[in-house]
């Protein structure tokens, strides 16, 4: 079995160590009838749910890396912030920033307006794990105040940009995104990837840049707002960070 991480994924040279690493892969025989031996472990929950409805760049379209190159170039004047905190907001420089979440901290702090989103508990979501298997969440009450269920504030941006998204309510939202991706239908399933997906990937070109791997997760314990606004996760970071200086004197 072969893991790869995101964070070996998100260098500028990612392209290439993904064809690599599928090579060896191929080589080493870990995907054959019956068993995928080849993961990539993502270090966003939402990321392989939004790779299911190809939320990927379009025509033109920028990457995180080149967005974030364009804002603090001063090329890109507004960013919209879905619920990303996980990024340096030192690099989005003087553009104007929309953020649209629930439990935002450092995107938020960085926003000139945020769009209150509801928080999980609040809204009715298909969520796909990182094995690819379609769950469902009913939503236990409403958001408050102001705050509305993310496709809701979409979908009202949609309209007064004059560009209306041709959905109103969620079921239709969900009859959309199940058109583009049927497997999102079949709730807590697993759909089996495609053996020759590894071949092409194996294509891939690029050269590998020398630099060495590093973990993207600098504390386990505050990898997301929601971890870094609790107070266990907040104990248990300075245990850690306090058994290590321990160690070190």
């Amino acid at each position: 079995m072969m893991i790869v991480g995101q964070g070996a994924l998100a260098r500028p040279d990612g392209a290439a160590i993904l064809a690599m690493a599928a090579k060896a892969a191929a080589a080493l025989g870990v995907v054959k009838d019956g068993w995928n031996g080849f993961n990539i472990l993502h270090t966003a929950a939402g990321r392989v749910g939004a790779l299911d409805v190809c939320a990927l760049p379009g025509m033109n379209g920028k990457s995180t890396r080149q967005v974030l190159d364009g804002a603090e170039a001063g090329e890109i004047e507004m960013v919209f912030l879905m619920g990303a905190d996980e990024i340096d907001m030192k690099r989005l420089g003087q553009a104007f920033v929309v953020y649209i979440g629930s439990h935002g901290d450092r995107g938020a702090h960085r926003a000139d307006v945020v769009l209150p989103g509801g928080a999980y508990t609040e809204k009715s979501v298909t969520y796909v794990n990182t094995e690819g298997r379609p769950q469902m969440t009913a939503r236990a009450s409403f958001p408050p105040g102001e705050a509305k269920e993310d496709w809701a504030i979409l979908r009202a941006l949609s309209e007064a940009l004059g560009h209306t998204l041709p959905w109103n309510t969620l079921e239709q939202l969900r009859r959309e995104m199940y058109r583009i991706a049927p497997q999102l239908a079949k709730l807590d399933q697993r759909i089996p990837a495609d053996p020759a997906a590894l071949e092409e990937l194996a294509k891939g070109e690029g050269r590998a840049e020398s630099e060495p791997f590093r973990s993207p997760i600098a504390d386990f314990y505050l990898t997301n707002p929601i971890a870094r606004a609790s107070r266990i996760m907040a104990e248990c970071s300075e245990l850690k960070t306090g058994r290590k200086l321990e160690a070190a004197e």
